[in-house]
This record gives C-alpha cells, sequence and structure tokens, in this order.
C-alpha cells in the first residue's frame, strides 16, 4: 500500500512493499520551532539520522483516544505538520488514515502510528504517536494501543462534550496506569462551550480544570502547547539495555515479496541484524534480516550507523530498549507472528510479556466464496487480513447451499461491514455473507447430547447447531452493560426505546444540567443489529452510545427458520426470544420480498417455528398476457390458454431456483425505527 505523503505508519504496510525511505538528517542541537523542522526534514539525503542522540529518557510514546469524530485525527494531521514530519498544505486531511475504507467513510478503524522529532527547550526527543479509532467496534485497536504507550492524550469536542466512547477509552487507560492530558478540541466552533466541557472532565474524571488544554485542531491554535504537555506529563519508557532482549509483536501485516513485517515494541536489551530470535509462542528460530524504525517512510536503521556509529560498535545495531519500529525475519507463514508474542535471542530465554487480552467476538457470520473455486484464494486473503486484523476470529463452516465456508466473529456489525469491505478493496473477493448472530448457549438435559459434545454447556455460534428445547434445560443469552450519553430532553425516547429491546436500568446520572448518562443491561441480540442508528435517530443524532461484556443470563429462545417455497434457507435461519417470534417473522417476510427479485413464478415466502408457520408473504410472478390476442370467441379458448399458463408456472415452480441478492442478508436484518 502506498503510504500517504510521508507519514509514519508502525501499523500500517497492507499490500505492495514500499521501497526503502531516504534517511534523514537530525542535529544534536536544534533551534525549537516548526521552521527549524521543515528545514531538517527538506535536508533528507545530506546526512543520517543516529538513534544514539535518543535515549530513553527522550522518548515518549503516546496514543491519542477520543469518542469518534471528535477530532483525533485532525489533531495528528497538525501535530505532522508542526514537527514539520509532513508538509502543511490544505490537502492534509486524514493523513494516517491510509485504508480505503477509513477515507469513504471518514472514520478509523486501525491504529495507525507516527514517529516525530520535535525540540522542547534544547532537547531533541522522538514523540511516538498513536491515532486511535473512536467507534465502540474498533476498541479493542486502542486497547492493543495501550501497552506500547505511556501517556495518553484525551479528546473531548468542545460541542458535544463527554461521550460514551470518551468515558471508555478514559477508563481504559485509567487501569492501564497512563498519564493522561486532556485536550478540549475545536474551540473555534460557534456553539462551543469549553467552560461546561471542562466541569464535565472534572466531575467524571476527577481532572482538575487547569490541567485541561483548549484547542482548535483544524486551525492549529494552542496545539504546540500539546507536545509541550506529552513532554512534560508523560513519562519515558522504562526500560534497561543490559537486560536480555524482550520485545512485543504488537501488530504484523503481510509483504508478499518479504513475508510477514513484524511490528515491534523493546521492553529490554537490543537487537540487531543477523541475531538468531526465537518466539515464544511458536518457539521457530529466525535470523533478523532487517530491522528498522518507521520515520515519514520505513527505514532500515543498519544503513544508519554505517559511517556515525560509536566506537567500538560493529555498526549494525538498529534497535535499543524503549524504541518501537518493524523486523522481518524470513517468517514466510502468516500464522508465525501472532499478535502480543513475544520474541527472544536465541539461548537466552526470557519470561513472556502478557501480552494483550484476547478480542471476544460479539457478532458472528457465516462467510462463503461465490464461487467455490475461489474457496483457496478467499483462504488466503482471510488468512492476510486476520493477521493485520487479531480480533476477528474464524472457524470453518459449510452450507448445503453455499458450500464450504467459514465462521468469522467480530467485534460489531460496522467492524463485519467494514472487514468485508477491506476484502472486496484489498484482496478482491466477492464473498456471501449470512445473516449475523451472537453467540448463545445452552444447558444440556440428555444424556446422550452431553456424551457427544463432551459438557453440559455448549456454545452455539450457528442457527443450525441450535439444539432442539426436549434436549435442554436452559437456554442463555449473552448481556451487555451498555452507556448512553444524551441531552436531557431526549430521556423518555430512549427509555421507550430501550424498554422495547428488552433492557433493564441500572444507573442514571445527570453529568451536567444538560446530559445524563444512562446505564442498561441489554440482551446482546437486541443492540447488535440497528440499536445505534435507532438511537441516533430518535436524539437527532445527540445521544452517543457503548457497551461492555456482562456475562449470560436465561432466555426463552427459539430458532426461526425462513422458507422459500417450502425450502429452508438456512443462512436466513435466526434464534430469537419467543416473545418477539411473530413481529420478527412478519418483518423479515416483508423486507425479504423487497428484497427478492420477481421470478417468473410465484414465491411463498414463510417464517416458520418448527413445522408452525407464523407469517407469510407471497411475491407474485411475472405473467404474460396470454389472452390478449383473443378478441371475442368461445370462452374456452380463453380457459385454454390460462391453463396452459398455470401449468407452466407450477411446473417451473418445482424446477426453479430462487435468486437472493448477496447484500439482502443484511438489509432484510435492518430493523426501521418505525416497526
Amino acid at each position: 500500500m502506498a503510504l500517504a505523503g510521508r507519514t509514519v505508519a508502525w501499523w500500517a504496510r497492507l499490500r505492495s512493499p514500499c521501497p526503502a525511505a531516504v534517511p534523514l538528517c537530525l542535529p544534536p542541537r536544534l533551534p525549537a520551532g516548526p521552521v527549524a523542522c521543515e528545514r531538517l526534514y527538506s535536508s533528507r539525503g545530506k546526512e543520517k539520522l543516529d538513534m544514539l542522540m535518543y535515549p530513553v529518557e527522550s522518548i515518549r510514546n503516546f496514543s491519542i483516544i477520543a469518542h469518534v469524530d471528535h477530532g483525533k485525527s485532525t489533531l495528528a494531521d497538525r501535530l505532522l505538520e508542526i514537527t514539520g514530519t509532513i508538509a502543511k498544505t490544505d490537502r492534509n486531511k486524514q493523513v494516517l488514515d491510509k485504508l480505503q475504507v477509513e477515507r469513504e467513510r471518514g472514520i478509523t478503524v486501525k491504529a495507525q502510528s507516527a514517529s516525530i522529532f520535535y525540540n522542547h527547550e534544547g532537547v531533541n526527543y522522538l514523540l511516538n504517536l498513536i491515532d486511535t479509532p473512536g467507534h465502540v467496534d474498533f476498541s479493542y485497536e486502542v486497547s492493543r494501543s495501550l501497552p506500547a504507550c505511556q501517556g495518553v492524550i484525551l479528546v473531548v469536542d468542545a460541542n458535544e462534550g463527554i461521550q460514551a466512547q470518551t468515558v471508555a477509552n478514559f477508563y481504559l487507560a485509567f487501569e492501564a496506569q497512563l498519564a493522561i492530558i486532556p485536550v478540549i478540541n475545536k474551540i473555534d466552533l460557534k456553539n462551543a462551550d469549553p467552560e461546561r466541557v471542562e466541569k464535565q472532565i472534572e466531575k467524571l474524571f476527577d481532572i482538575p480544570i487547569d490541567e485541561c488544554v483548549r484547542i482548535s485542531a483544524k486551525q492549529g491554535t494552542n496545539v504546540e502547547k500539546v507536545l509541550q504537555k506529552v513532554i512534560e506529563k508523560i513519562p519515558p519508557p522504562q526500560c534497561n539495555t543490559a537486560d536480555p532482549l524482550k520485545a512485543l509483536v504488537f501488530d504484523s501485516t503481510f509483504d508478499h515479496y518479504r513475508g510477514v513485517i513484524a511490528n515491534i515494541a523493546l521492553f529490554g536489551g537490543e537487537i540487531e541484524k543477523g541475531h538468531k530470535i526465537v518466539s515464544a509462542h511458536t518457539k521457530k528460530r529466525y535470523e533478523v534480516n532487517e530491522v528498522g524504525i518507521l520515520t515519514p517512510n520505513e527505514q532500515p536503521t543498519h544503513k544508519l550507523f554505517q559511517k556515525l556509529a560509536p566506537h567500538g560498535s560493529s555498526g549494525k545495531k538498529i534497535r535499543y530498549a524503549g524504541q518501537v519500529g518493524y523486523l522481518i525475519a524470513g517468517m514466510k507463514e502468516v500464522t508465525e507472528a501472532q499478535i502480543g508474542d513475544t520474541l527472544f535471542l536465541y539461548k537466552q530465554p526470557v519470561e513472556p510479556l502478557p501480552g494483550f487480552k484476547s478480542a471476544k467476538p460479539m457478532v458472528f457470520a457465516g462467510m462463503y466464496p461465490v464461487d467455490q473455486t475461489e474457496y483457496n484464494n478467499l483462504k488466503s486473503a482471510l488468512e492476510r487480513l486476520t493477521l493485520n486484523d487479531s480480533s476477528v476470529t474464524v472457524h470453518r463452516d459449510s452450507s448445503l447451499a453455499l458450500g464450504a465456508g467459514w465462521r468469522l466473529g467480530f467485534l460489531g456489525l460496522l467492524h463485519m461491514e467494514v472487514f468485508n469491505q477491506r476484502l472486496e478493496q484489498e484482496y478482491n473477493m466477492s464473498v456471501i455473507l449470512t445473516a449475523p448472530t451472537v453467540p448463545y448457549k445452552a444447558i444440556l438435559s440428555s444424556a446422550k447430547l452431553i456424551k457427544e459434545y463432551g459438557k453440559a454447556e455448549i456454545t452455539i455460534i450457528n442457527p443450525a447447531q441450535f439444539p432442539d428445547k426436549l434436549s435442554v434445560s436452559e437456554y442463555l443469552e449473552p448481556t451487555v452493560l451498555g452507556t448512553i450519553v444524551t441531552p436531557h430532553e431526549y430521556i423518555g425516547k430512549i427509555i421507550t426505546l430501550c424498554q422495547d429491546r428488552r433492557a433493564v436500568q441500572k444507573d442514571m446520572l445527570y453529568i451536567d444540567e444538560r446530559r445524563v448518562m444512562l446505564k442498561y443491561l441489554f440482551p446482546l441480540n437486541e443492540i447488535v443489529v440497528d440499536f445505534y442508528d435507532a438511537l441516533k435517530s430518535l436524539s437527532s443524532g445527540y445521544a452517543s452510545f457503548d457497551y461492555e461484556d456482562a456475562g449470560y443470563q436465561a432466555a426463552d429462545l427459539i430458532k426461526m427458520d425462513i422458507l422459500l417455497n417450502g425450502n429452508p434457507v438456512e443462512e436466513l435461519s435466526t434464534i430469537i426470544h419467543n416473545d418477539k417470534a411473530y413481529a420478527t417473522g412478519k418483518f423479515l417476510c416483508e423486507r425479504l420480498k423487497d428484497a427478492i427479485p420477481r421470478q417468473l413464478f410465484e414465491i411463498a415466502i414463510q417464517a416458520a417455528i418448527g413445522k408452525k408457520i407464523i407469517a407469510r408473504e407471497t411475491l407474485k410472478a411475472y405473467r404474460k398476457n396470454v389472452v390478449a390476442k383473443c378478441y371475442g370467441g368461445d370462452i374456452t379458448r380463453r380457459m385454454k390458454l390460462l391453463k396452459r399458463q398455470a401449468e407452466g408456472k407450477k411446473l417451473m415452480r418445482k424446477i426453479g431456483n430462487v435468486e437472493v441478492p448477496r447484500d439482502a442478508f443484511i438489509r432484510v436484518l435492518k430493523r426501521q425505527t418505525d416497526k
């Protein structure tokens, strides 16, 4: 993937390899300010970057976290401009959002990173920033970025104030014991109220008002003050170069020519080209072919020290504790670079780092190739894409209608849609996605089934695996604790919406005189498809929503099948609560009637629970006027033509296949707010 502008990315490199960047010049002492930095980056090629100038105490690793659309990427753009990392132009928008899907949707879905150099009070600093996603479906990217940091910039919109994901991200950073710098953005807006937002931050997060920095990332107002706060408030990484090598793999991508490129953060020791290293996860041994840092382009560091290495050095040492960068070591299989793995030197084993907490999938869907001849190509594409997005879980699956495929687990519906879009854009793969479901559990009462599964409690991720009620003592459904932040005038509508979704209110707190924070216990199945859309519609876009796992609870669940001309469509089968069976069945039939194109024969669309039909819609056939040529005459002539047409339609209905559009599976599950 071509890098946008001249920005840095620890996490990027998705498609084709980039040519190695020309080394940069960085003198030992620079006059402070952006002009000097502009001069620095324009002089590339004259001298080479010497990483020995940046001891651990001059390194700052930090993330930018916020609710979606509060200005994280815009702030990252301004920081890159101020330090001279990129040229200052009007085209610098979402510079670190490198994926096509990010630019099309205007959101960050993949945590992206940049290394910048900044001179403060006569000292040169290496600042590694990570721009993180703001949507709840990509919160795993945030939690995975924080272990590589010692502090965060918490961005809050001066107009919107604190919202649900702001609260969630704050507690992620707080639990990781990171330094937190509150930044109030968009103070240039007409309706901005930074005083109110400062009071919210003090009340909810117990951060003094005088620690908040007011900025306008769009106009660049006070942005340099943020850099100064980063240096003053965020501590340098804690490590010791005398310790043996201990490197954390925090991301990895696949390059067609060089294999797996692992992005690493060093927590001890040093590494150089030619070192023999071992993976703590796979126990395999590798030889380091290339290691480097990510400045505006990928930069192998072994070239940097050939002239500037200190006396007694081989000139090839390229990574020091406290730094981050990339490593290429001949890993040819995508499974060899596991996210959270620990790398150490051969014959110098160390205690593996804790790694990352595994992502817990919230939504499951079946994925099948449109043509079974593309199965192997799709398998390869899935392996490479899941290497870059480790929050997706993959299990092999098969369908009578669609053939061999996979059952994938996602963190939410938007995550599923973005993953599908990346498959199409980056790997040119067209796939069929089945209706999304959530993982249920069943407590078995049948001794035969308990023996078959080897346990009494089973997890159901595919409606086809749903056991009969006679064999089960209890069904369990997943629940989440949802947080809603909304202006107080919408409380009534939102409470009604939550009650319709079988939610139980747990808490209600006024953040200030205008905004309220509600906490509800939701069944996951009730919010996973369209709750967010309905909430935004009811609140005119002002309410925000975030959720976290809250375990399982007992529920009266049933399996509902969708039949087309009496034939069950396995991909549209769904598990629902008994109280909502009739309404959901009727709704699905109506939406499917609109989604399926008319055929030359009549199609009966039915919703069934077991053998009982609970809803039906009929899609009328295209029909030729066969009696148009009869002008008068005997009625038997007309009846004969109509009878012959009816027989033809009946035969066609027996042998005809109903064509279901690929995107119908998502559309029929989308509820409308007036239903």
